[in-house]
């Protein structure tokens, strides 16, 4: 029996109608002879929050920056997003269940996708055979191709450690940064919280230099020139 995880609902009642046997509708899962399909909704967990690490962190204060689990903890930590812990619940209870042999990754064929699943494949900490699906159109006939093809999952491990530093990489810059500065500016008085990212921050910077730029401009007259030829 095969543990199918899939991104997202739609996809899974997808995979029931293709792959072979019968599937009965379960309460967050089909069921059929050869394979149970189940499905997480986007991420279901996410990095946790600095104080989940050190409650004393909870208080911004520039004297704990930087903050980097690798030296707090040992490593970045996840736990279950806001209302999803019912899923996981049920994921974790289908891979550990005594006829399912192997985990199949079927979500998105991209980093995002291998994150999702590598994710919730740590949070099950089954232990089982893991397969990856990898799949770029969902007629029936690329499903069923793509499921005879089946690949190891740790053929797909740089695109794992990319999407793990991709995420880690964010929560380093957006936590550490916003903090710092956050209380450099509320020693200037000014409230609220000034966030700062490692794509949301470059990505104004090139506005606010292009609205500078056009505020700046400063016209000069010209010419048009108009001509009419003869050959």
């Amino acid at each position: 029996m095969q543990l199918v995880i899939a991104e997202k609902p739609s996809v899974a009642t997808d995979l029931a109608k293709v792959l072979p046997g019968k599937f009965t509708q379960q309460e967050g899962y089909w069921e059929g002879s050869d394979h149970l399909i189940t499905w997480a909704v986007g991420h279901l967990l996410q990095l946790a929050e600095p104080e989940d690490y050190d409650p004393e962190l909870k208080v911004w204060q520039l004297s704990s920056l930087p903050i980097i689990p690798d030296e707090l903890a040992g490593g970045f930590k996840r736990r279950p997003r806001s209302g999803q812990t019912k899923q996981l619940r049920l994921i974790k209870k289908l891979a550990n269940r005594k006829d399912v042999t192997t985990l199949v990754n079927a979500c998105d064929a991209a980093r995002e996708g291998e994150l999702i699943f590598r994710e919730i494949e740590e949070f099950v900490d089954s232990g089982k055979p893991v397969m990856r699906r990898w799949l770029q159109s969902m007629t029936a006939k690329s499903i069923e191709k793509a499921f005879g093809e089946l690949r190891p999952g740790s053929d797909y491990s740089g695109l794992s450690d990319a999407a793990y530093s991709r995420s880690e990489a964010d929560w380093l810059i957006g936590m550490n940064a916003t903090r710092g500065i956050t209380k450099r500016l509320k020693g200037r008085r000014e409230r609220g919280v000034w966030s700062a990212g490692r794509v949301q921050t470059p990505t104004l910077a090139l506005l606010v230099h292009k609205e500078l730029s056009v505020l700046a401009h400063v016209p000069i007259p010209y010419w048009k020139v108009q001509a009419v030829f003869e050959a």
